[in-house]
C-alpha cells in the first residue's frame, strides 16, 4: 500500500485575522505573531523528513512556507494556484455585523466563491499532489477555509475551523482515499465536533 502523507498546514496569524476580518483572495501579509507561529512550527514538523514543500501563492501562506522550510533546512519547491483561499467577494476585508449580513446569500456571501467550488479545487490540488508524489511526504501551506472544506470533503465530515500554523497530518492512498490522523495538532477523535 503506497500512501502519500501530508502536512497541511494553515498560514500564520496576519492583521486581519486578529481583526477578525474576512480575507479570502485578498493577499494580506503575516504579522510578527504569525511569524513567529511559523517558526515555532518547524518543532512539530521536524520529526520527519519532507520530500516537498509546496504553498498557496498569496504572500501570507508563502512566507510561512518560506519560514517553516528555512527552519528544516529546506526550500519551497513552488507556488501552486489553486491552493490559494475560498474568494469571498464583497465581503472580503468585512467583520461579523450588518454590513456583512447584508451580503450574504444561500451558501455564502454575495460574487464569492461557494464552499463546494472551494472544497472541490482544494481536494483536485490536493489529489494531483498526491499523484505527483505518491509514497512521499509533502508539507502543504494553505489557507483555513480551503484546507477545512478540502479535508472535510476528503473524509466526509464537517471539520471546525483550522488554527493558525497548527499542524493537520493526512494520508493519501490511490485507492482507499484519504485519512486524517492530526487535526488542529491533535490526534483525530473518533467524533469530531462540527
Amino acid at each position: 500500500m503506497t500512501l502519500t502523507t501530508f502536512a497541511l498546514v494553515r498560514h500564520g496569524q496576519t492583521d486581519w485575522n486578529a481583526q477578525r476580518r474576512l480575507q479570502g483572495t485578498t493577499d494580506i501579509p503575516l504579522n510578527d505573531t504569525g511569524r513567529g507561529q511559523a517558526r515555532d512550527a518547524v518543532a512539530n514538523l521536524s520529526g520527519h523528513e519532507w520530500d516537498a514543500v509546496v504553498s498557496s501563492p498569496l504572500s501570507r501562506a508563502a512566507e510561512t512556507a518560506f519560514l517553516i522550510a528555512d527552519g528544516l533546512g529546506l526550500s519551497v519547491s513552488r507556488h501552486v494556484p489553486e491552493l490559494t483561499e475560498r474568494s469571498f467577494g464583497e465581503a472580503e476585508g468585512l467583520q461579523a455585523g450588518p454590513e456583512l449580513e447584508a451580503l450574504r446569500v444561500p451558501g455564502g456571501f454575495k460574487g464569492a466563491e461557494s464552499e463546494e467550488e472551494a472544497a472541490i479545487r482544494g481536494l483536485t490540488a490536493l489529489e494531483a499532489l498526491a499523484e505527483e508524489f505518491r509514497g512521499q511526504r509533502v508539507l502543504v501551506v494553505a489557507h483555513g477555509t480551503l484546507l477545512r472544506v478540502s479535508l472535510g470533503r476528503a473524509i466526509g465530515r464537517t471539520l471546525h475551523s483550522i488554527d493558525n500554523a497548527v499542524l493537520n497530518l493526512a494520508h493519501h492512498h490511490a485507492h482507499d482515499g484519504w485519512n486524517l490522523e492530526y487535526y488542529n495538532g491533535q490526534p483525530l477523535a473518533a467524533d469530531v465536533p462540527a
